[in-house]
């Protein structure tokens, strides 16, 4: 994915601000200004019932509006990922989760308004208590799916929104149903 471009130097205003590393770095011969896009950490929680079904989300917005994905979103600052994990699920479920585990990390792309940010999403696996009643965050979330993942074939059908999600659940189904690729 192209990185970003942009015009003037957010500090002193300057028209010859750099480009460098692809989009990812940038620097301002005028004020000696430089700027990363440093990677950005997110994470995502895999809820799945005693069926064997997983929990999903609908998106609400923007990027890849309409399509499939975990309960999840960025870390803020001075937060542990799996603090973040149980505040992310909580915000867009309303429903807080147990027993929080690290399962894997994958690099992803996020376009968001024009901007490519790069992340490390950080998946984990959660419990809630069956029956729960989801409230879902309007802004994020348009609807909630429990969809059966029982083979790599189930994954591969999904109408997932990141490609993070996706190798996820296949490690999912590895390392949890024991099925190997």
């Amino acid at each position: 994915m192209e990185g970003n471009k942009f015009s003037y130097c957010p500090q002193c205003g300057s028209r010859n601000i750099e480009t460098h590393r692809g989009g990812y770095k940038w620097v301002c011969p005028d004020c000696g200004f430089d700027l990363y896009c440093n990677v950005a950490s997110a994470v995502g929680v895999v809820i799945a019932d005693s069926e064997g079904k997983i929990l999903f989300e609908r998106r609400a917005k923007e990027p890849r509006k309409g399509k499939l994905a975990l309960p999840g979103g960025f870390t803020t600052m001075d937060e542990s990922a799996e603090e973040s994990a149980a505040r992310e699920c909580l915000e867009e479920t309303g429903v807080s989760p147990r027993n929080i585990r690290y399962l894997c990390s994958y690099p992803n792309d996020y376009l968001y308004k024009g901007i490519h940010y790069k992340t490390c999403d950080l998946f984990f696996t959660a419990e809630i208590d069956a029956g729960t009643e989801l409230r879902a965050q309007e802004q994020e979330v348009t609807a909630f799916e429990w969809i059966p993942v029982r083979s790599h074939g189930d994954v591969d059908a999904l109408d997932l929104g990141f490609p993070s999600a996706r190798h996820t659940l296949h490690k999912w189904v590895e390392e949890v149903l024991r099925l190997p690729r």
